[in-house]
């Protein structure tokens, strides 16, 4: 048993490496000429853009049956219970199970890390994040964690009845984050997500204000997994490729599914203008052809990391005196975060590879193929 346990961890290691491999030979959006918006990208294109941001990935692959993993977002470096950021949080539908969404709505704030992972391991991330939460340096009093986790249903491509990710998996996740450029495609909570039934997965972008309007950045992580009638950069690219939800009168394409996504911003702003720019998330998420329908689980979490509101110990039982970016200045990071949203989702399919697994409904082989390249750039070109 241990040689075969052996045996599937290496076939495994080589599959992720050689999927690996082949998406870092994959374009981005911008490598296509797909660029959506007006303001300019971060350094990196992606939500490590905000500083202090990390990210981390855990993904995990066997020979036969599992395709899934974990995604880490941290909004700083530090102890985030002690250092809570302030929070929003806006459902689109809400069909999903997002963890610690009812303190998030009620006070405003997050104090743990955010995970990323499948539908039934839910319970092992959040396992994972309270006990790095227990562990920290001055938390040896802390009775009550609020944690965070995200979701979508990869069972299309992995065993998700297996649970094979595990506590100690998202952990890793937690501890390996770092900032810098981000891994995309089938990684991480990507590894076995489906969109528009193209392969899915893990994508980001982000957007820098110019100095008139305060220089902030707002960078987003998403974890797609959902359907509708695609199109990119305002091009029917679902239609065009026959391949779309309702064709031929409901056919055996399905929209349903779930997309998470993760807004970070250096912009100091209240929990309620918070939510109001996850709200605008969902505009970019539209521009991609998406359908919202009754089985999906659309969830937009959006946090600042700004030092100016940080829900810190000493400020507590203070009344707050922290200067915020007032309503009137707003819209700006509204288009900012709709350009950025767009653009992630897009990342998250180019850099997605062609992933064969096990379906858990029937126990057989799927296959799911990466968006066509060239019949995208023929369109694109057509189209210009």
């Amino acid at each position: 048993m241990r040689n075969k346990a052996g045996l599937a961890l290496l076939v495994g290691g080589l599959l992720v490496a050689a999927q690996a491999l082949a998406a870092d030979a994959k374009p981005r959006s911008r490598d296509l000429g797909i660029a959506p918006g007006i303001l300019k990208t971060g350094q990196h294109n992606a939500i490590t853009d905000v500083q202090g941001v990390l990210v981390g990935q855990v993904t995990l692959v066997d020979a036969q049956d599992v395709r899934t993993g974990v995604t880490a977002i941290l909004p700083h470096g530090g102890n985030l219970y002690q250092d809570k950021v302030p929070a929003g949080l806006y459902v689109a539908n809400g069909y999903g199970k997002l963890t610690g969404i009812s303190q998030i709505q009620e006070l405003g704030e997050i104090e743990t890390p955010i995970l990323l992972t499948n539908t039934l391991s839910v319970p092992q991330a959040a396992e994972a994040i309270i006990g790095w939460t227990l562990k920290q340096p001055g938390n040896e009093q802390v009775v009550s964690v609020n944690a965070v986790v995200g979701e979508t249903n990869d069972s299309r491509l992995n065993d998700i009845r297996k649970r094979a990710l595990k506590a100690e998996h998202g952990l890793k996740a937690i501890t390996s984050a770092s900032s810098g450029p981000v891994a995309e495609g089938a990684v991480g909570a990507g590894t076995g997500t489906v969109a528009f039934g193209w392969k899915g997965g893990v994508g980001t972008s982000s957007r820098v204000l110019p100095a008139k309007l305060g220089g902030y950045t707002v960078g987003v992580l998403v974890q797609s997994n959902y359907g509708g009638v695609l199109q990119i950069a305002g091009q029917p690219v679902g239609e065009a490729l026959g391949q779309y939800y309702l064709k031929d009168a409901l056919d055996s394409e399905v929209a349903d599914g779930s997309i998470m996504l993760i807004v970070a911003t250096d912009a100091p702003l209240s929990d309620r203008n918070l939510t109001r720019l996850a709200k605008r998330a969902v505009a970019g998420l539209a521009r991609t052809g998406a359908s919202f329908t009754n089985g999906s689980g659309d969830y937009v979490l959006s946090f600042s990391t700004a030092a100016s509101v940080r829900r810190t110990a000493e400020r507590r039982d203070e009344v707050s005196s922290s200067q915020s970016v007032p309503n009137g200045s707003m819209s700006p990071l509204f288009q900012a975060v709709i350009e950025a949203s767009e653009e992630a989702i897009y990342n998250s399919m180019l850099k997605a590879t062609d992933t064969c697994g096990t379906r858990s409904d029937t126990g057989k082989a799927n296959c799911v193929k990466a968006l066509p390249l060239e019949q995208l750039k023929a369109l694109l070109t057509t189209s210009n």
